[in-house]
């Protein structure tokens, strides 16, 4: 009675936070139905070139006004203070290029701008097969890269920084490929899917492989997405590493046929909340009090592959999985059976190499079913400590559920108060990191 009491009170809390759907604050496209485009525009056509001085136009939107989606518009360096937005099936199979090798070079900067123009630096609504390369964008009050209600988009070697809601951001699309780019100090997540529509048959994957997300709120966000893989990725120095996650506020729960694979997971304790290179919204990822000093946590799922990632020093965990508890006592049965972890794989991970150890290196209350694991290297304890609900794989397996397990679970993330930073660190345990090239643990700002 003890522990239901605790899980009671644990549960009623999580209900009360669920976030508003992701980037409620500002004015988006209304969802549509992707993949329905005509196609890609056929026949070759000219390349359209953008500078400050001697190319056809010194603006990209103007660029943009001007072409269709048989065109290239190449964009020569220089600082660009201006939204831009592709929308419309005429774009279908744009190439929007900057400079590959070294993004930074060409700015999108939405500092000073105002009403549309501000709000993303570069948008693509229902606009298939579109390609956005080698662009930096910084300082956009929404999204600093937005595609959405598409299929097949290419996001590729970009650079995200300070943005209101997202770096690098897919909602309610079909396929698609976020590549070679990095997301930092963005106020809710670096790199985010969401809303992704079911498919039969054949499915159109989403592909973020070869990614750096640093200093974010989440390092990456998916409420209800699908068939993405992760991949070949770093995620460190975030509040949290990677949470697919389950809620109402969009269409399409639970996440689902996704994959989680070969990335390198650390140092996910930046506890924004002391102090931050981002201004914090009310209604955004950092409202909601996600336990901070977590590599990997899924949030409610559905078959999902959890494997080969290296995931180290956290404070409070490596790997976490807990069902959707605001959904499971809703009136609606398909929210409640969304809330339920099913048939997820976690396996052939390596926790807290080389001394870098994880506090808990995995957490799973025994609930749903066919959850299973095997060959994780761990070097901590997990949570329960006898591990009597991590079943072995292949399945079926048998899962246990343990209330103690979700009531310790959840009391990490309810028992922070924005108001109050420390009590996001009062499970913590924490330790030195081994040095690695080129990076320094980030726990608190100092505005370095």
């Amino acid at each position: 009675m003890k522990h239901q009491g605790k899980l009671a009170a644990a549960v009623a809390a999580v209900a009360l936070l669920a976030p508003a759907t992701a980037g409620a604050q500002q004015n988006y496209p209304a969802p549509g139905d992707p993949g329905k485009s005509p196609g890609k525009a056929r026949g070759k056509g000219g390349t359209l070139t953008v500078c400050k001085r001697g190319c056809d136009y010194r603006t990209i939107q103007r660029a943009v006004n001007a072409a269709t989606g048989r065109n290239t518009i190449r964009v020569r360096r220089g600082t660009y203070r201006e939204g831009v937005q592709i929308s419309g099936s005429r774009y279908d199979g744009l190439k929007l290029i900057g400079d590959a090798r070294r993004p930074k070079r060409v700015k999108l900067d939405g500092k000073g701008l105002r009403g549309a123009a501000a709000q993303n630096g570069v948008l693509v609504n229902s606009a298939d097969d579109v390609v956005v390369r080698g662009f930096y964008a910084r300082h956009y009050k929404a999204n600093c890269f937005f595609a959405t209600n598409l299929s097949d988009y290419v996001l590729d070697r970009l650079v995200a920084e300070r943005c209101g809601a997202y770096g690098v951001y897919a909602f309610n699309s079909k396929g698609g490929r976020m590549t070679n780019s990095e997301a930092y100090y963005n106020n809710d997540s670096g790199f985010y899917v969401g809303q992704t529509p079911p498919q039969r048959g054949r499915k159109k994957r989403t592909l973020v492989r070869n990614v750096d997300s640093w200093g974010n709120v989440l390092g990456f966000s998916g409420t209800n997405m699908r068939y993405v893989t992760i991949t070949r990725s770093r995620w460190y120095n975030n509040g949290l590493g990677i949470v697919p996650n389950t809620l109402d506020s969009e269409k399409y729960p639970p996440p689902e046929e996704n994959v989680i694979a070969g990335n390198d997971v650390f140092w996910n304790n930046f506890n924004f909340y002391w102090k931050a290179p981002f201004e914090i919204p009310q209604r955004s990822a950092a409202s909601i009090p996600y336990p901070i000093g977590v590599g990997i946590l899924l949030f409610g799922s559905k078959r999902t592959v959890v494997e080969d990632n290296r995931i180290s020093g956290h404070y409070l965990g490596g790997f976490a999985a807990i069902p959707a508890v605001q959904l499971a006592g809703s009136e609606d049965p398909a929210l409640r059976e969304a809330s339920v972890l099913r048939n997820n794989s976690v396996r052939g991970n390596d926790f807290g190499a080389g001394d870098d150890l994880n506090n808990r290196d995995m957490v799973y209350d025994g609930s749903g079913t066919g959850n299973c694991f095997a060959d994780n290297t761990v070097r901590s304890p997990n949570l329960p400590e006898n591990n009597a609900t991590f079943a072995p794989c292949p399945g079926p397996a048998q899962n246990t559920p343990d209330p103690a397990a979700l009531s310790t679970a959840l009391s990490w993330a309810v028992g922070g108060d924005p108001s109050q930073p420390a009590t996001f660190e009062a499970f913590w345990v924490k330790h030195p990191h081994p040095k690695r090239k080129g990076v320094s643990p980030l726990e608190r700002y100092t505005g370095k």
